[in-house]
Parts: C-alpha cells; sequence; structure tokens
C-alpha cells in the first residue's frame, strides 16, 4: 500500500471493489467517448479479463471511498499496456492519477517489465501531461481497434 501527502492510499484491487472499478470505467468512458463494440464488451466484468492475463488493478481510495484506478494488463512477458486510468470526477485535481501512475509503474517492474505502454487520444491533454510527467514518450502509432486511438506512447522501465 502506498499512502500520500494527502488522504489517498494506493491498494491493490480486492473482490469488494468490483462495483467501483466498474462505475469509474463507465464514468471515464462515456464522460470522454462513444462507446465502441470493444468498451460495451469490457465494461459487464471488467477486471475479469485483466486478472486472467495476468496483470493487476490498483485502486486509489481517498478517505476510504474509492475515487481512481489504473489497471495494467500483460501483453507478453515483460510487457505491460496501461489499459485503464479513471479519476472520477469528484477527485480530479487531489494528483490522484500521478499517485496511480506511479505506483502502477513501480507494480509493473516489481512484475518483471521492461517496458510499459499505453494507447490513447490526444484530445485528452491532462492525461498526456500526466503521462509525460510519468516518463511516458510517444512513438508510432500502429493500427488499433479504437477509432479514437491516435496516440501511443511508452516509458522504459529498465532505462
Amino acid at each position: 500500500m502506498i499512502t500520500t501527502a494527502v488522504p489517498i492510499q494506493i491498494v491493490d484491487f480486492d473482490p469488494a471493489h468490483a462495483t467501483a472499478f466498474r462505475a469509474l470505467n463507465e464514468e471515464w468512458i462515456t464522460r470522454y467517448f462513444e462507446l465502441e463494440e470493444a468498451d460495451i464488451k469490457s465494461l459487464s466484468n471488467p477486471q475479469a479479463y485483466i486478472l486472467a492475463k495476468g496483470g493487476f488493478i490498483l485502486m486509489a481510495l481517498y478517505h476510504g471511498d474509492p475515487v481512481g484506478a489504473c489497471a495494467l494488463l500483460r501483453e507478453e512477458a515483460n510487457v505491460f499496456e496501461l489499459a485503464k486510468m479513471a479519476v472520477t470526477e469528484k477527485a480530479q485535481g487531489l494528483k490522484i492519477g500521478k499517485a496511480l501512475g506511479k505506483a502502477a509503474l513501480a507494480k509493473a517492474k516489481g512484475a518483471g517489465a521492461a517496458k510499459v505502454y499505453l494507447v490513447s487520444n490526444r484530445k485528452l491533454h491532462t492525461a498526456l501531461s500526466l503521462y509525460q510527467k510519468l516518463g511516458f514518450k510517444e512513438v508510432p502509432m500502429p493500427p488499433s481497434i479504437y477509432k479514437r486511438a491516435d496516440i501511443k506512447m511508452e516509458i522504459d522501465l529498465l532505462a
């Protein structure tokens, strides 16, 4: 568990967090994007797929309430995708995303990851700024199933 200067705790996902994790995903995705088929499939039980593939989920608790989540999906033995990062609207400005990002990168490195990447959208300006502050760099964009995805970033954890 990581505790920050404000009353934020970063904890590993627990089945008791399932409803909050699903709600965070729904709030984040529906606020910014038109739902696509891949999103609709993942919203019913998003944690099952991530955890079954050897990934992990971190939850941010503010005064004990779940207000943020970060999920890393294992793509290869030493490569993870930052698949989800969401903070509730009421918790914006508390630097929860930064705390989640740092904790997720540390967890990935501890799990043997050499690289973490993400695929996102340029209209999420605040998120892109956060990713850059965490050390992610833009790389050429591969084809994606998501119409909204137009940027790929990655971080080399061995550098």
